[in-house]
């Protein structure tokens, strides 16, 4: 399930990609079909060992180009192990929202990619992400969990800050957000509950089918109640003379 949209935000051949807070690597593995060299960094170790496994799995079954690269790294994304000016792209997916000191790591990203290159963020929606904070307190005061809620222009205007040029929006998931207020209004353990199970099956069977008529209800959906926000930036040409 990716969020960032490739049409928009292209990857070449060769190109170098950090992929801030991986998680699962849903969109490492993405840019290594597309023939990156792609960084999957992340601070978990746990999904790092995970997407390491996936990386190998892909190269032996031949689903990456010819010259493809991927390696997993662990940090801090408030201190990128990485020198200035490493990256022709970067994503940082439903990341921001759980780093309290948010612009610390926005400077670091702004940092570690190179002037004229391409950053796409996500974060969760605004409106959907009030629904559920409003539902369930369980599902942001846990341990990792999400300490804000951007509104789309606080998030521009704070990128914008960092030294990057917002270049478009996006909204993505539609059809998810029923599916996490249904969770919040529950429990969001509650994975037993039939509505809850049934919903999670029609997901599944969306990501995996792909059917016409889901397509089309989420792009309807998108618009209204995405639930990721998705901004694309560059880091101005300009700032190759400062550098």
């Amino acid at each position: 399930m990716l969020t960032v949209d490739f049409d928009r935000f292209r990857v070449r051949p060769g190109d170098r990609v950090l992929d801030m807070g991986c998680g699962g690597g849903r969109h490492a593995f993405e840019l290594y079909r597309r023939g990156a060299h792609v960084v999957a960094f992340d601070q978990n170790a746990a999904d790092l060992a995970e997407v390491d496994v996936m990386f190998g799995a892909m190269a032996l079954e031949g689903e990456v180009p010819e010259g493809a690269t991927a390696e997993t790294v662990r940090g801090d994304a408030y201190d990128l192990p990485f020198p200035d000016a490493s990256f022709d792209k970067v994503i940082a997916a439903e990341v921001l929202e759980h780093l309290p000191d948010d612009e610390r790591a926005m400077a670091e990203l702004v940092r570690v990619l190179k002037p004229g290159g391409e950053i796409a963020v996500t974060v969760p929606r605004w409106g959907p992400e009030k629904v559920c904070w409003a539902l369930s307190d369980a599902y942001h005061e846990v341990e990792g969990g999400h300490v804000r809620i951007y509104k789309g222009t606080e998030l521009e205007e704070r990128l914008a800050r960092a030294g990057l040029q917002p270049q478009g929006t996006g909204h993505t998931h539609g059809l998810h957000a029923p599916y996490w207020w249904l969770k919040c209004a529950v429990g969001v353990d509650n994975d037993r509950n039939p509505l809850v199970r049934a919903y999670h099956q029609l997901l599944v069977w969306d990501m995996v089918k792909r059917p016409l008529a889901t397509r089309v209800a989420e792009r309807l959906l998108d618009p209204v109640i995405g639930k990721s926000l998705v901004v694309y930036l560059t880091k101005p040409e300009t700032a190759r003379a400062a550098a």
